[in-house]
């Protein structure tokens, strides 16, 4: 509120108070809902989007094993705002969502009984295999309808069309969060989560020796493929945000802008952040925001170490399970990993991130609940809002 309160050190002692009166009514607003957009603070404009901070959310990809009917009271127990829905389980299923006249609006009913939010979806599992090799791995992941007779070719064609229905039942989906309520304005636009998957992943480590041209082909392969499925995104006004990861198309900064010139930087086309994909690989994940913050759609926050294990297994994991001692790197509940998530924090403040900071909990170590409920308290002190103005602006003797 200070921030937001310019007030001049030669003002009247009642000026002064009028501003601050005006800056604790305006601020109670902003919490209720009823500022507007337009409210001014003495000589300073209000704007409700970069003072609240940010929604914390949790990803249920990993909790699909619960129906989203008992995984709901859990999360809001553990102090969230919202979930960021997976489509697989019950929680988000594409084809009913299309299907059905009022599947969208029950989902946002159940969200409203335990008073939660959601912010995106996400398809992961059946993006992956919109580019990958297929094999007998795929059919554990996909719905039997994508992967029915399991030959790759037409595995990849039903996960392209399967990834433009999702389009479609993601605008219904959040359609219907306020029918009739957006002021005549366009929707904003939704956000779906995934993977890529890739053709070109396997010949990382560039042995037999791999050329530009080969791997020039991938990303060709890659625009072939996502194009058309983007196409369909913006006609739904919908994001697709990748997140940036081995075993995608993108999963470092260098990958990252190939895809997006790929893709002739498609405006549908943009990034998931995750900084627990970057870390462990060396890859500068500040630096990650800060070159594409612009198209980052979406957020995660997950923490992972590196530099432990034994000495006996390198960063390309030792075909080792997570959790093995020998691990150079694992997945870690937030705060106990290497990741400077307060670097982050100011990143996605200084290009403008107002999205949601959605927890993606993984830590092969410790009891899920007691993970995902301190991490949630550790987002929640670790987020903070942009200033509102210059921090020296009160001693500016303009009035």
């Amino acid at each position: 509120m200070v921030a937001a309160c310019i007030v001049m050190a030669d003002a009247p002692r009642g000026v002064v108070v009028s501003k601050i009166m005006a800056g604790l009514t305006a601020f109670e607003n902003l919490f209720s809902g009823t500022l507007d957009v337009s409210a001014q603070l003495g000589n300073m404009t209000v704007k409700p989007h970069l003072l609240m901070s940010r929604p914390v959310t949790l990803f249920t990809g990993q909790w699909a094993d619960l129906a989203l009917a008992d995984l709901l009271p859990l999360v809001k127990k553990m102090g969230y705002d919202g979930v960021e829905l997976a489509c697989w389980g019950d929680h988000f299923e594409t084809d009913r969502a299309l299907a059905e006249p009022d599947y969208c609006k029950k989902k946002w009913a159940l969200l409203a009984k335990h008073g939660l939010a959601c912010h995106a979806i996400s398809s992961h599992l059946v993006g992956q295999a919109v580019c990958d090799l297929i094999d007998e791995r795929h059919q554990a992941i996909l719905p039997a309808d994508v992967w029915g007779d399991g030959k790759p070719e037409d595995v990849r064609q039903r996960a392209a069309e399967k990834m433009k229905a999702t389009a479609k039942a993601a605008r219904k989906f959040f359609n219907a969060k306020s029918p009739g309520k957006n002021g005549g304005r366009p929707p904003e636009p939704a956000v779906v989560n995934g993977f890529t998957g890739s053709s070109i992943w396997h010949s990382i480590y560039g042995f037999p020796p791999t050329n530009q041209d080969f791997w020039n082909r991938g990303f060709a392969d890659f625009a072939k493929r996502w194009t058309p499925i983007l196409d369909v995104f913006e006609k739904e006004n919908v994001n697709f945000a990748l997140e940036v990861h081995p075993t995608e198309i993108a999963f470092d900064i260098a990958t990252a802008h190939r895809a997006l010139e790929a893709v002739n930087r498609h405006p549908r086309f943009g990034f998931n952040y995750d900084p627990s994909h970057l870390g462990y690989q060396g890859v500068n994940y500040v630096k990650f925001i800060r070159e594409l913050g612009n198209r980052i759609f979406h957020a995660h926050m997950k923490d992972v170490w590196w530099g432990h294990g034994n000495g006996t297994v390198g960063v390309f994991g030792g075909h080792t399970d997570f959790t093995d001692p020998r691990r150079f790197w694992d997945f870690r509940s937030l705060g106990h990993g290497d990741i400077n998530f307060e670097e982050i924090i100011v990143a996605l403040n200084d290009v403008g991130y107002r999205g949601p900071l959605s927890v993606e909990w993984e830590d092969g170590r410790m009891d899920r609940i007691h993970g995902a409920t301190e991490s949630c308290a550790f987002v929640r002190k670790l987020d903070f809002t942009p200033n509102a103005a210059a921090f020296d602006a009160a001693f500016s003797k303009n009035k």
